[in-house]
Formats: structure tokens, sequence, C-alpha cells
């Protein structure tokens, strides 16, 4: 198999108030979905991606999206790579290990209110439909 290249820069979007060198981890509930404790961490080389990470997250926090550095190994996500997006273009990932905070993006512009009720409600349909977003 080639070697793949790996985006050079990383996100995450959330809603938690973090500062540079903290480490997000795997074993803590899911930002999405029913909250269920992750076996994963999630990350993105694209800014659009981290900004629906950040604009679906649970919770009432600030939309946060920041810059991390993975301390392992990192998978493409099949929540979103297998059939949805083959290839990849998302350029989403998961890791079991941590990933550490290095900076966060202050500035950034959100969806459109329409674009971003379109995701809600296809996420509450799957949801009716016994689909959980995030593994």
């Amino acid at each position: 198999m080639p070697d793949r290249k790996f985006p050079e820069i990383y996100y995450h979007g959330t809603r938690a108030d973090l500062k540079t060198g903290d480490l997000l981890s795997a074993g803590y509930n899911s930002n999405y979905g029913a909250r269920k404790q992750a076996s994963w961490i999630y990350l993105t080389g694209t800014l659009d991606a981290a900004i629906w990470g950040a604009e679906l997250a649970a919770g009432e926090g600030r939309q946060r999206i920041y810059i991390v550095e993975p301390a392992g190994l990192i998978e493409d996500d099949p929540n979103l790579t297998d059939k949805k997006f083959p290839g990849n273009p998302t350029q989403s990932y998961r890791s079991r290990e941590p990933l550490r905070i290095t900076g966060e993006i202050v500035e950034w512009q959100g969806h459109s209110p329409e674009r971003l009720k379109e995701m809600k409600d296809f996420l509450e349909r799957l949801k009716a439909e016994g689909v959980e977003a995030i593994d």
C-alpha cells in the first residue's frame, strides 16, 4: 500500500473550554448523539469539518475550534468515510490516543442558519431511524 499523506494541521470542533497544552482523550461522553462514552477522539484536516463539529456539539458553551496534534496513530473516521464520502475528502479521522491542543482558531465563519437547520433536521431524521451519528 502506498504511503498516504496526512494533513499538516488538524482541528477539533467542540464546546469544551480548554487551553493550549490540554489533552483531548477518548473515554468521555461524546459531544453528539446520545452522548455515550466515546471510545475514540475525532479530528479533521479541514476547517469546515471542525466548524460542523463545533456547531453540532451538545451543550451551551461557546463553540470552539482547537488546533490539535495527535499523540499517536490516527485512522480514517468510518462514520464519514465508508460510504458517505469515499476517499475521505472531509479529512475526518479518529484516534484512541490523546490529542494535544496547540492553539485555537478564534475567528471563523459558521454555516448559515438555514444550512445549520438542514443539517440538524437531517441528524434528527437519522436519530428517528435509530442511526447514531457517532460511534
